[in-house]
């Protein structure tokens, strides 16, 4: 598969904004995403349909494939953000044209249920895209910490050499090791969905980086095994948990999924790097990856390296 890599973003290009997943009940967050963008020094393109929703799947599916295809056709949008996760973006994946996307590859942005669409994207064009914060989730007032990341990668090839972890995010080895490879991942529940289906990228010799929110740990541990059982999970070079947002109902919670986490690990190749505690996850301090990069990761328990090994975006 050819890999495709967007351009740089500069001060001036246009942002276009849509709604492949859920819509927004808090209609200000968007207008102030779109005032902190143009801040930055962006122009912002609302899609047609953007945060429009219907009781009609069919109908809201149409909305989606339209403003999704009109801003990649656009040539004078340089990069796609997503307004929010939520659900629905698996719905399209069979309908969206590929060779579209592929001719005009442009920076996309979101995660969460947007991981369909990222994964899917890699795996059917060869975009490398990225799995980072959104309009009215982050953006309309993202932290200095997502800030630092997100306009870093997006807008100069040579930042994500390093991308270090927020500083109060503890990082735990569970098995030393070193290792390139092709960076795919995204939210855990979505990315399991995607097993059997022509849309997830292939896990053989990557590093798989998951994380979730709300799920207690049983249901963690059940597609885990989804993915063992499927005979993927072995197939990748490393392993790195992002942040596994509490549920309430959850007791032990952090024995649990440490044990668990653990229990994986040693049902990986012996040398497969495994590292949780990534700065990854629905929480305010959010890092920005790039689906379908190759990457470095160095990890013992007192050191820890990760990075990309090639450029994600070009001037």
């Amino acid at each position: 598969m050819k890999i495709l890599i967007p351009k740089a973003l500069r001060r001036g290009d246009v942002i276009g904004l849509i709604s492949p997943s859920s819509t927004c009940a808090e209609p200000e967050k968007i207008e102030q995403a779109v005032t902190y963008l143009e801040h930055n020094g962006y122009r912002v393109k609302t899609s047609h349909y953007l945060n429009r929703s219907e009781h009609d799947p069919e109908h809201t599916d149409r909305y989606k494939l339209h403003d999704l295809h009109e801003m990649f056709a656009d040539q004078l949008v340089s990069a796609v953000f997503c307004l929010r996760g939520g659900a629905g973006a698996t719905r399209i994946l069979d309908r969206i044209d590929y060779g579209l996307i592929a001719a005009n590859p442009k920076i996309l942005v979101g995660y969460s249920d947007i991981t369909a669409l990222s994964l899917a994207v890699f795996r059917k064009s060869g975009l490398v895209n990225f799995s980072g914060p959104m309009a009215a989730t982050e953006l309309y007032a993202p932290s200095s910490y997502t800030e630092e990341h997100f306009w870093g990668i997006l807008t100069d090839p040579e930042y994500p050499a390093a991308l270090r972890n927020f500083q109060e995010h503890p990082i735990s080895c569970i098995k030393s090791g070193s290792v390139t490879g092709r960076l795919i991942g995204g939210n855990l529940s979505v990315l399991s969905s995607l097993v059997g289906t022509p849309y997830l990228p292939s896990l053989s010799g990557s590093i798989l980086f998951t994380e979730d929110v709300n799920e207690p740990a049983y249901r963690i541990d059940r597609m885990l095994s989804h993915l063992f059982n499927a005979g993927l999970v072995r197939k990748c070079r490393g392993l790195m948990f992002g942040q596994f947002s509490k549920n309430p109902a959850d007791e032990h919670r952090e024995y649990r999924f440490d044990k668990m986490f653990a229990y994986y690990a040693n049902r990986m190749h012996e040398s497969s790097p495994v590292m949780t505690g990534l700065s990854y996850g629905h929480i305010k301090e959010l890092m920005t990856l790039p689906v379908g990069a190759r990457c470095r990761l160095e990890i013992t328990p007192d050191h820890y390296a990760f990075g990309v090994a090639e450029q994600v975006v070009s001037r």
